[in-house]
């Protein structure tokens, strides 16, 4: 292999350990095997990350076989560890991967596969948030190897881990070195932005505004400019300053929504609606809140009915005719939501304060009701628990000798969701777009983001998700919450 192949290689790789922690949906329930499916043109003929099952079990055998008395992993090439640990990782079978890539650095320190083996160490225990210990490698990593992308992801995620460390100045600082150090970085545009969200958790607001201005300028007419901006709102919606929030909006509601704008038309008009309720302004509030179209689909449609309700007078009679409109397209519609394995899920929510209906909503969005559902994250079965986060709670869920192919197992996966479940409602205090949010992105990214929020209501919290694929997770759950409740009671029987 060449040593242009061996950076294509170690370029790939870096760039599916970066994304393989993503959800993605299918158009339909299926056992899914991706072929670095998220990588570019360039790059996906170079490795090829097998996520089957069969391949995981393989892997395994021919490793115990050839494994050393010590324990360590047989002496392979570099590119063969390289593709063993990538298997480990897409299945997340992290201390296995590990033990490949740490192979690669002990035995070919020299290799170009080493920056690409340092990333996947820091980014598995990143994945498991053993954060203490992925910051010295990704510090390590982005000091040594700064040439390479693999070392510019590895300065980059020391500041995401310190963000996720509760060390929000500290994370601000790196990516303000990030933005200094590489200014045409791969993720240029994210450390920028990340800037401003940093300040706002370290309680620096004011120090945030300067960079949406360098932010705005420096990305004029592209996507991030835009984003910017948007982080202003949202920062102004949390200091409860309604005046310049709402000309803050006035100006991004004048700005193309493009692909890669982390916020839409309606999203935009329930935040200024919400900003004229809450400064007093309740007659254009409702005006505001009624050009938002409702319907089964429409998030921000129903959170603005919802609001329409809460307001009275002539604006809950105006709700009362959406929610008929409403409740008649769930009629319509009801085959799409169906309740399968009813008794299971009761049993599973019991005692838990879960309502039954957000599983099913989760369920519907995770494996579209199939229990051989496998993810681009080795996620399995009908409630997508990966393997780690099944072992965290099996004991809870009293389940013992927990194996992989258990999670395809319906009465598994609604055991452990329950028990996962119960414990997101407890620390959230029941906000579903929290909950959602949380199986999608993670408890620890969520009690941030509901620290940014500062206020209670869901449409402001849905604003604050910092993940692009989270946030549209949490808007199709609740849309998908809302039929359940439209259709059934607590107890999943029809309602009349």
């Amino acid at each position: 292999m060449t040593s242009s192949t061996h950076l294509i290689l170690a370029s790939a790789m870096t760039m599916a350990l970066s994304l393989a922690c993503l959800r993605i949906d299918p158009p339909s329930p299926v056992v899914v095997t991706t072929p670095a499916s998220h990588l570019t043109t360039d790059t996906a003929s170079a490795v090829s990350v097998d996520q089957r099952d069969d391949a995981l079990a393989g892997t395994r055998r021919t490793d115990q076989a050839g494994r050393g008395a010590d324990g360590q992993p047989a002496r392979l090439s570099a590119e063969e560890h390289q593709r063993r640990a990538a298997i480990y990782h897409a299945n997340r079978a992290f201390d296995e991967a590990r033990g490949h890539w740490q192979a690669i650095i002990t035995r070919y320190p020299q290799d170009s596969n080493v920056p690409a083996a340092m990333f996947g160490i820091g980014r598995s225990l990143f994945q498991e948030r053993r954060y203490p210990e992925a910051l010295p490698v990704f510090a390590k990593l982005g000091d040594t190897y700064p040439q390479v992308e693999a070392g510019r992801d590895g300065f980059y995620y020391v500041a995401a881990t310190l963000l996720r460390m509760e060390r929000a100045g500290e994370a601000a600082a790196r990516y303000g070195e990030y933005v200094t150090k590489f200014p045409d970085g791969e993720r240029i545009e994210n450390a920028y932005l990340n800037v401003i969200d940093s300040l706002r958790e370290a309680g620096r607001s004011e120090e945030a505004l300067p960079w949406v201005a360098r932010t705005r300028e420096r990305f004029a007419g592209k996507p991030a400019a835009v984003n910017a901006l948007f982080a202003r709102l949202r920062l102004e919606v949390a200091r409860s300053d309604w005046p310049t929030a709402l000309r803050t909006a006035d100006e991004l509601s004048r700005a193309p929504f493009a692909r890669g704008v982390q916020t839409t038309s309606q999203e935009l008009t329930y935040l200024r609606a919400y900003c004229l309720e809450r400064a007093g302004q309740k007659a254009e509030a409702v005006k505001t809140y009624q050009t938002i179209p409702d319907s089964l689909s429409s998030y921000y449609g129903g959170l603005a009915t919802a609001r329409l309700d809460a307001l009275g007078g002539e604006a809950k009679r105006g709700a009362a005719a959406r929610m008929t409109r409403v409740r008649a397209e769930a009629l319509r519609m009801k085959a799409d939501y169906p309740t399968p394995h009813r008794e299971t899920i009761l049993r599973a929510v019991a005692g838990q304060s879960v309502d039954a209906r957000l599983m099913l909503a989760i369920m519907r969005q995770e494996s579209g009701f199939n229990p051989l559902a496998k993810s681009p994250a080795a996620a399995r079965g009908l409630m997508q628990f990966t393997a780690d986060t099944a072992q965290k709670y099996a004991e809870r869920a009293k389940l013992s000798n927990l194996r992989e192919d258990d999670l395809y197992r319906p009465e598994v996966s609604i055991q452990l969701a329950g028990v996962y479940l119960g414990e997101l409602s407890g620390m959230f205090h029941g906000l579903p777009e929290a909950v959602a949010a949380s199986y999608n992105g993670g408890e620890d990214n969520v009690a941030r983001w509901v620290k940014r929020a500062v206020h209670a209501d869901p449409g402001v919290f849905t604003s604050e998700v910092g993940f692009t694929e989270s946030k549209d997770y949490v808007i199709k759950v609740l849309a998908n919450l809302r039929a359940y409740r439209q259709l059934y009671t607590e107890d999943l029987r029809p309602r009349r």
